[in-house]
This record gives C-alpha cells, sequence and structure tokens, in this order.
C-alpha cells in the first residue's frame, strides 16, 4: 500500500501567474488601443528607455514604435498587450507596472514595466479637440 498518495503538492508561483491576482487589479492606470484612433502618439517610459509609439490601427493592433534597443528606428509592430511576465496577457493595453509585450513577426520584445505613459491625437490631422492623459504610478 502507497501512503504517499495523501501527500498535497505545494508548488510555489509567481503571482503573474495567478488569475486571481489578475481579477483583483485596478485596471484604470493605463490606456486600451481600442480608445486611440489612427495616428494617435503614445509616449511609454520605461526603467531603461523611452519609447514613441503611433497608432496605425485599432483593428490589427499595429502600430509603429520607437525606441529602446531594439528599435532605434521606426518600426512596425503588433502592440500585443501588457503582462507581468508570465502567461496572462491584457490584450491591446499599456499598463504601468507591467511589461509591454510588442510582436514583430514570430519574435516577441517584452519591455521593462513601464513607469509613465503619455499619449494625444494630431489634432491638425484628426480636427477634433486635443487630448492629453499622463498615467503616472503612484
Amino acid at each position: 500500500m502507497n501512503t504517499d498518495s495523501n501527500l498535497t503538492h505545494r508548488t510555489a508561483v509567481p503571482a503573474s501567474a495567478l488569475l486571481s491576482a489578475w481579477n483583483g487589479f485596478e485596471w484604470d492606470n493605463g490606456v486600451n488601443l481600442n480608445q486611440l484612433a489612427p495616428l494617435d502618439r503614445v509616449t511609454v517610459r520605461t526603467r531603461h528607455s523611452l519609447y514613441e509609439i503611433i497608432v496605425l490601427s485599432t483593428d490589427s493592433a499595429e502600430v509603429l514604435v520607437r525606441g529602446g534597443e531594439f528599435f532605434p528606428e521606426f518600426t512596425r509592430v503588433r502592440l500585443a498587450g501588457s503582462s507581468l511576465g508570465g502567461s496572462f496577457l491584457k490584450l491591446r493595453t499599456i499598463h504601468v507596472g507591467f511589461r509591454l509585450e510588442l510582436s514583430l513577426g514570430r519574435t516577441f520584445v517584452l519591455t521593462s514595466p513601464p513607469s509613465n505613459a503619455d499619449y494625444s491625437r494630431d489634432v491638425n490631422r484628426r480636427r477634433r479637440q486635443a487630448t492629453a492623459v499622463t498615467v503616472s504610478r503612484l
């Protein structure tokens, strides 16, 4: 008779791997790509870099990005979303404290967590009221 069958095995996992951590997170400290329009600009400052992002399509999440080690010039990528580095991804968003995940074909670039993000609309081209929102970590 095997007495080990009644033992419970515990495994330590990072908080980013728990759905309850994601459900409990306040998602108001960021911007969703669906809130933006083509040619809107987003500036993201991480611990190590400054990224400039220009929205091309909110439907396909295509953007131009420049900044950091991997994007010295504007490069067309897909903004996959925000992640804590685990298996969960908040699609098409940029959130302070979460890593930004960018897709370049089959290659993914994961930034260090943003400390702030600003976005603004190109009022001359779009002829609408200018808006600017600053998202900062408290």
